[in-house]
């Protein structure tokens, strides 16, 4: 029987192992969330699949370095690496880079933990969506401009909402794997959760209701 992808998977390899092994995945590993925020950052007027062909050269240059060690990165140094086509060669973007990992440093000195912090934009938990059509999926949503807003205010350079959202789709804060698609988790879960959480709701609301009366 055929494996059902979601609609945006193309048949490149790269690409169907990024989608069935990666994407949608919680991701709680410190380096590998710094990572996917600089890349999707990086995918800004291109093609996805145009950074995951360079991802390989981006860890070699950037991400296979500790985070605290390429926030000491200089311009000079990053002007250098402008000759590698493995890299989207725009200076501003590399910078970003530099200037994310100075931010996430700044930010992990305040927080202690920065994965916690990030997870926390979902309440610790992956949010499963109902995607039935990709493409009528949000570009961005409430949590992702708010993420957007805080991460800017903490110095982090490209993470507009859209960036932010797709940061948070591939690293599972939510689900938007379509609902046909194999690799999603069953929504039954999800809408289980919510019967619980009405019930839960409704019990208060009740106990509320049966205070107010006494």
């Amino acid at each position: 029987m055929k494996t059902q992808r979601c609609g945006w998977c193309s048949d490149d390899p790269l690409y169907i192992a990024y989608h069935d092994e990666e994407w949608g995945k919680p991701e709680h590993d410190e380096a590998r969330l710094f990572e996917m925020l600089c890349l999707e950052g990086q995918q800004a007027g291109l093609s996805w699949i145009t950074v995951l062909k360079k991802r390989e050269s981006y860890r070699q240059h950037f991400f296979n370095h500790p985070i605290a060690d390429i926030a000491s990165f200089t311009d000079d140094f990053l002007e250098l690496k402008l000759s590698d086509a493995g890299l989207i060669r725009h200076l501003g973007k590399l910078k970003a880079i530099r200037d994310n990992a100075i931010a996430w440093q700044a930010l992990k000195a305040q927080v202690g933990d920065v994965p916690t912090w990030l997870w926390q934009f979902v309440d610790a938990a992956p949010q499963n969506n109902d995607v039935v059509d990709y493409r009528k999926a949000p570009a961005q949503t409430e949590l992702s401009v708010k993420l957007s807003k805080t991460l800017k205010k903490n110095g982090f350079k490209f993470v507009g909402p859209t960036t932010c959202y797709a940061f948070m789709q591939a690293v599972g804060m939510v689900d938007d794997h379509e609902n046909h698609c194999d690799f999603k988790k069953h929504l039954s879960f999800s809408i289980q959760s919510l019967n619980q959480s009405m019930q839960h709701h409704q019990s208060i609301h009740s106990a509320n209701d049966k205070d107010d009366a006494i």
